[in-house]
């Protein structure tokens, strides 16, 4: 049974939720920079964008299962609309390439510049992420 007046308050707090997974993810990702495990870095950190992008997506109530439908529809409703830069979706895009060769490519070599560049651009992002979305709330 739905409740539609619930429904904005219930998807504020799934927003609010998802960016907090972010940030955790990022905090990990720190940490992980910091122990010298750059292959662990670069998957917290691409898990950070990925939260990120889904608690944009629970503004406007849309949910993917499956990380490359997220992105790209991410990309299809806010990079090429430049609702984000264009840049950005860029860096998403190469942080997905990194963190799936750090996960599944048995000889691929971590860089710490590369992982300090992949915690970068997550913190970049969230915090985009989070203005958009607190901006969206403060309308309604």
């Amino acid at each position: 049974m739905e409740h539609p007046k619930e429904d904005i308050g219930t998807r504020k707090d799934l927003v609010l939720y998802r960016l907090q997974t972010a940030k955790a993810d990022l905090k990990s990702a720190k940490i992980l920079l910091e122990a010298g495990e750059y292959k662990g870095a670069n998957n917290r950190a691409y898990y950070a964008i990925f939260h990120a992008i889904n608690a944009v997506h629970a503004l406007s109530g849309k949910a993917y299962k499956r990380h490359k439908d997220a992105i790209g529809n991410f990309n299809k409703d806010y990079v090429k609309t430049e609702i984000f830069p264009r840049e950005m979706g860029r860096k998403i895009g190469e942080a997905e390439e990194i963190r799936h060769a750090s996960d599944y490519d048995d000889f691929y070599i971590a860089s710490r510049e590369e992982s300090e560049r992949q915690v970068a651009v997550a913190k970049e992002f969230i915090q985009l992420a989070e203005e958009y979305c607190v901006a969206r709330f403060e309308i309604r």
